[in-house]
């Protein structure tokens, strides 16, 4: 098991201008747009403010907005258009910004581009250096961070910025972040004379205990503890939150609560209500004793956090009474309390819940088969909540609404809801919850009522040859590729797919109905190339294979003596094509095929 071995660093002031929260995946040490052009105001000389300060103030925080929102294409246009406006000149804090936003969209490269540009025009600084360690950590090029840590100390960045304890623990917690507790072993000892100038803080331990966290041993976090006293180290809030959260994620909720009694007393005795339990603090308890089914521990935080006037209990601490309150089989009780985040969301829109509290809900009235219930929130879930549905909370709402028809003993209205999930999301994961109750559907829906009930091909056999299907393809009337989009843009209203053929009537390419964008193009610039092609000897069951799994809208039909051309050349002499659309229009149900049969078998 690797280890990270604390050394002393420096002193402890440093830890006061630092915001540290266990629930976000930001790093400890935070190099945060927001924070960091506040408190660089007194100290930093701008060298290009002099044009107009109140723009760029406003630009700087337009930037802060759009990183939040990862809208980081706007932000490159804004920037160009601000650039060209005060004549190519930004200053560091605007550019810090925009790396910053880079890093929170993830585009690492852009990151490191914007530094080598800030080089050599605006300049960079600490807190520049700070942001691009930070992205090469979360590139996992831990390589080229240490290399910049060596251009630091060498004196070769522009603008000569110093190696300083906040940049080291920064590169210290982007480390452990990226779970490499080799290189921040390597990292504390290479620094160790930077660290030790002055006493011991309480940072470092802070980073400790959360690098065994993240690497799967909170039960080391714990000794961690003993040494903070023996060095004589005053345990501040984070310190022990990040201590609780050790001993939930082990399983030791009697640790737990120790500490935080240990917590409360710490800040009776000092009379220090920056050691008071914050909704962190009551937000892991809830997890662990949610986890637990401890229904009565679950009560007790809970009515405590509500008598507590100086505790503002946020968004995910609702959440989290919510979800450990559904825990431990206390419905009813996350009723009350979803109700009073709806009516606290009526007045401050940042608690309005997230789609993870309504599918929370949902799942435990689906199992109990509260069909109204559950069409409520169904229905409520995207007016109501904040934030990006993504497509696996949609697919889980619509399931969990068919699920709770089918444990209602609403059969038919389950039948229904699954063939418009199967509609609605082309098919159905057969690997989730909702895959379980689609095969309950089925068995009690039987064979003539079944929803995934095979199709037929009637008029031929699937081991016949595609040729006795196809379209001729001079039947096709294929478009020339040298023609104007706008010329023949009609076409595409009646054929979702057109094959392209060049001046020697050879089949180059296919254009789609949904690439058609621009009007005066030329067909060849907007086709895609080469076409998906089988020769007429290939089996009908094949062709249907390729259109379903590959989802073509078209296959290409050559001869088998010119199929291997096509892989030299882009020319290829099509004999026919096959369409989904053929295919579909095509097959019929096999209850449908059985009803014709019986209609006209003999008496």
């Amino acid at each position: 098991m690797q280890q990270i071995h604390g050394f002393s660093p420096s002193s402890s002031s440093h830890h006061q201008t630092h915001d540290f929260r266990l629930r976000s995946s930001n790093p400890i040490v935070g190099y945060s747009s927001s924070s960091y052009y506040d408190s660089r105001r007194n100290n930093y000389t701008p060298q290009t403010l002099s044009l107009k300060p109140n723009n760029l103030k406003r630009l700087t925080f337009r930037i802060v907005q759009l990183t939040r929102r990862k809208q980081l294409h706007q932000i490159f246009e804004e920037v160009e258009l601000a650039k060209i406006k005060h004549g190519n000149e930004l200053n560091t804090i605007v550019m810090n910004a925009v790396m910053e936003g880079c890093v929170h969209c993830k585009d690492i490269d852009s990151a490191l581009r914007i530094f080598r540009d800030m080089s050599r025009s605006c300049g960079v600084d600490s807190i520049s250096l700070g942001i691009l360690l930070k992205a090469n950590c979360e590139a996992r090029r831990i390589d080229e961070a240490f290399g910049l840590l060596e251009s630091v100390e060498k004196g070769d960045i522009v603008g000569s910025p110093k190696l300083s304890p906040t940049l080291i623990y920064g590169l210290l917690n982007a480390l452990i972040e990226a779970g490499d507790l080799r290189r921040a072993n390597g990292l504390l000892a290479r620094c160790h004379a930077v660290l030790t100038t002055g006493g011991p803080s309480i940072i470092l331990y802070n980073l400790l205990m959360k690098g065994y966290i993240n690497t799967g041993f909170p039960q080391n976090a714990l000794t961690v503890h003993a040494e903070i006293l023996r060095q004589g180290l005053k345990p501040d809030r984070l310190t022990y939150n990040t201590l609780i959260f050790a001993c939930v994620k082990s399983g030791n909720m009697d640790a737990a609560m120790k500490l935080f009694a240990e917590m409360k007393n710490e800040a009776e005795k000092n009379i220090n209500c920056e050691l008071l339990p914050d909704a962190v603090t009551y937000t892991t308890l809830l997890k662990g004793f949610g986890l637990a089914k401890d229904m009565v521990s679950v009560h007790h935080l809970v009515l405590e956090m509500k008598s507590l006037h100086d505790l503002f209990i946020d968004r995910i601490a609702y959440t989290a009474m919510i979800d450990s309150l559904l825990n431990c089989g206390s419905t009813n009780g996350a009723l009350c309390i979803f109700g009073e985040i709806l009516k606290q969301a009526g007045m401050n829109p940042l608690l309005r819940p997230k789609p993870h509290l309504y599918l929370s809900m949902m799942r435990d009235f689906a199992a109990k088969g509260d069909y109204s219930m559950v069409k409520s929130l169904h229905s409520r879930i995207l007016p109501d909540t904040s934030g990006v549905i993504s497509h696996a909370v949609q697919v889980e709402a619509d399931e969990l609404l068919m699920e709770a028809a089918l444990n209602n003993g609403q059969v038919d209205v389950a039948r229904e809801i699954l063939i418009k999930v199967n509609r609605k999301w082309e098919g159905v994961s057969w690997t989730n919850r909702g895959s379980m109750v689609a095969v309950r559907i089925e068995a009690l829906s039987g064979f003539e009522g079944s929803t995934f009930s095979p199709y037929l091909l009637p008029q031929a056999s699937l081991g016949d040859p595609i040729e006795n299907m196809m379209t001729p393809f001079e039947n096709v009337h294929p478009l020339q590729a040298k023609s104007n989009l706008k010329s023949v843009v009609m076409r595409f209203y009646r054929d979702e797919v057109v094959p392209i053929i060049d001046d020697w009537d050879g089949c180059i390419g296919l254009v789609h109905r949904e690439d058609c964008n621009e009007l005066n193009a030329p067909l060849s610039t907007i086709m895609r190339a080469p076409p998906p092609c089988v020769t007429t000897s290939t089996s009908i069951g094949r062709v249907v294979d390729l259109l379903l799994e590959k989802k073509y809208k078209m296959v290409v039909i050559v001869k088998p003596n010119t199929f291997y051309e096509t892989s030299y050349s882009s020319n290829i002499k099509a004999v026919g094509i096959f369409t989904s659309e053929q295919l579909f229009n095509s097959v019929i149900p096999a209850s449908q095929w059985q009803e014709s049969c019986m209609c006209t078998a003999p008496n």
